[in-house]
């Protein structure tokens, strides 16, 4: 129990370091804003200021002093009039004069000595109360009276919040300028810069969205940034427009807009989908509703009621992920974005304060303006995690590089052992083969010898036996030479030796190469591959001297193509007594002929070549077609 009580204690002291400090952070971010709300507040020029007016409304005249604040939300049909005078001299060397409203709501139509010079109506943002869009007009010479002259402001408001007018600032346009155009860059041009750059982040969103649908997290924010773009960009209608419908979207896109960067922050951090957070989008359905149903002023109250506390419920929910985030990741993007949130938050509250009235002279509105710093962290946030992506992408690349070359040399080793044994399985094939001819051949003969020697033979007959073993013995030892798969030079020894061979019998051997190249190249051609084909050769010389009686051989090479690759043909043709044929292709008669041409068929079946016998009473001619291919191998064995 204790132990749990110290892991409990330990959670709490870290929960307070971390969360201590950031606290602290925030309100010095909170002093910071005011301060910087205060030292931001444009001047104006006070020596032109007019404050004293007269006020008709509902029917009744009563002095009142600007700024002020009319009890009105809706005043379309008799709306408040503010009447002042202020003096002119001619005398002065001022060229131009102008009247200049830092701020009001909704519209103002401005009159001197009864004639308007001002109409805010014709420009639609300006008529927006969020906006604090300054305006300027400058007054003919010719409605200018020497001393007093008549200036009066028509205030028309149409809601959601309550008729306010400024100081009016009566006086030298090259004095009022400066205050114009400050206020201008602030409240108008800054706007747009920052519109401008959301719908960009938009854009950008957009597209990584529609690249990775598996993290909804862009899209949200997406969606969010285009409803602030729409806000910006759209002019709402001017009333009595009746184009309710647009006032229903406009008015609805700022708590849906807060909804959708809460269900981003909730996305971006991993949380869990609250089991009622599709509350938060209930206001914004709400007001876009009866704005479609009902015409004004219904659903800029329920703007006020509903839309405006949602975005300080959102602001606040948001505070408190982002302080969450700050306590339990303890990272820079959480840290970044609390802060932003605080900052937004100040505004708001100041905004808030305005609008109730609690801050009667200061009815400037700011909470779009800090809208940017949210967009920074936002931004800040994307881009440290896109970063952090492409860092893991890069060491996933790296290890993956790792691995195949890993890969690759087991691979390579696997392979380099895999050769030397099939190059041993071969050598011991190619041994195996050596011995067994020389088992059958220089063997066989050996043994022959052995046999004439111990029956008492002499002479011709055992040098014979000699003679036909070191003539094996020879063919052997040929066969070994690499001849790089080159059947032609291993025919080339043959032909020397065969000549040797029939010299003494005075029988001629007629060489013919028909084709240029005599026969095609065999990479895969192997020693025992050649015995074969130089006994084939011999035994149908040995038949064509001792049997066949024949006066001239002709051996004849080449290379055929029937559309299916080249292949080789040998053909030995002597021109003999030959022998009579069974119908399986064999000698008719049961002699040492008859197993010679077994043997023949046998080595031709081994190398995978075609061996075809024919004879008769003008000769004998065996003709050998040799593979494509020579088999790795015995063909005959399977």
């Amino acid at each position: 129990m204790s132990e749990i009580a110290a892991k409990a204690s330990g959670r709490r002291r870290r929960l307070l370091s971390r969360l201590t400090p950031y606290l602290l952070l925030q309100a010095l971010i909170l002093i910071a804003t005011i301060l910087g709300l205060r030292l931001l507040q444009p001047s104006d020029p006070e020596d032109f200021a007019l404050n004293g007016f007269s006020l008709r409304e509902d029917g009744a005249t009563r002095p009142v002093s600007l700024p002020h604040f009319t009890s009105s939300r809706y005043s379309l049909a008799d709306p408040p009039l503010y009447a002042g005078t202020f003096a002119f001299h001619h005398g002065e060397a001022v060229p131009g004069w102008s009247v200049f409203l830092p701020r009001f709501s909704n519209a103002v139509e401005v009159a001197v000595n009864g004639v308007v010079v001002l109409d805010s109506r014709r420009d639609t943002n300006a008529n927006r109360p969020d906006r604090n869009t300054p305006q300027i007009a400058a007054i003919p010479a010719s409605l200018l009276h020497d001393g007093s002259n008549e200036i009066t402001v028509r205030l028309f408001v149409w809601g959601p919040l309550k008729g306010f007018l400024d100081t009016v600032y009566v006086g030298p346009d090259a004095a009022l300028r400066p205050a114009f155009e400050t206020r201008t860059l602030l409240f108008v041009t800054l706007p747009v810069v920052f519109s401008a750059w959301q719908s960009i982040l938009a854009v950008i969103l957009a597209i990584m969205w529609l690249m990775r649908r598996r993290e909804p997290v862009y899209g949200v924010l997406a969606a969010a940034m285009v409803l602030g773009v729409v806000q910006a960009f759209v002019p709402p209608p001017v009333p009595p427009a009746t184009t309710s419908r647009l006032a229903a979207v406009l008015l609805a896109s700022a708590p849906t807009e807060s909804a959708l960067i809460v269900v981003f922050a909730l996305l971006f951090f991993d949380w869990r989908w609250p089991r009622y957070g599709a509350l938060l989008f209930l206001p914004g359905i709400v007001v876009f509703v009866v704005g479609l149903l009902g015409g004004p002023p219904l659903p800029r109250i329920l703007f006020l009621v509903l839309g405006i506390p949602m975005v300080g419920i959102c602001l606040l929910l948001m505070a408190s992920i982002a302080a969450t985030e700050v306590v339990r990741r303890h990272d820079a993007v959480s840290l970044t974005l609390g802060c932003a949130v605080t900052i937004v938050l100040t505004c708001w509250i100041h905004d808030m304060l305005s609008v109730f009235e609690i801050v009667t002279n200061e009815r400037t509105f700011v909470s779009r303006l800090s809208y940017s710093a949210m967009l920074v962290a936002i931004g800040a946030g994307l881009t440290w995690r896109f970063a952090r992506a492409l860092n893991q992408v890069d060491s996933f690349a790296g290890q993956l590089v790792t691995r195949v070359r890993e890969t690759e040399e087991r691979l390579k080793a696997s392979f380099v052992r895999e050769e030397a044994r099939a190059r041993a399985a071969a050598l011991a094939n190619e041994r195996t083969r050596l011995m067994r001819d020389l088992h059958d051949g220089l063997g066989g003969q050996l043994v022959s010898i052995v046999a004439l020697s111990e029956r008492g033979q002499e002479g011709a007959t055992i040098t014979d036996a000699a003679r036909a073993a070191l003539k094996d013995l020879r063919l052997v030892i040929d066969s070994m030479d690499d001849i790089g798969g080159d059947l032609m030079l291993a025919l080339g020894s043959w032909r020397e030796r065969a000549a040797m061979q029939l010299r003494p019998h005075d029988i001629a051997l007629d060489w013919r190469v028909a084709t240029p190249q005599g026969l095609p190249l065999h990479p895969e051609l192997r020693p025992w591959h050649v015995i074969q084909i130089v006994r084939i050769l011999d035994e149908a010389v040995t038949n064509a001297v001792k049997h066949a009686q024949a006066r001239n051989i002709v051996l004849s090479i080449e290379t055929l193509d029937d559309g299916q690759g080249p292949y080789g043909v040998i053909s030995v043709a002597d021109d003999g007594k030959g022998f009579a044929l069974a119908c399986n292709g064999e000698a008719a008669s049961a002699s040492q002929t008859t197993r010679g041409l077994r043997n023949m068929r046998s080595r031709a079946a081994r190398c995978g070549a075609v061996l075809d016998l024919r004879s008769d009473a003008s000769g004998t001619r065996v003709r050998l077609q040799l593979p494509q291919i020579f088999p790795d191998s015995d063909a005959a064995t399977g």
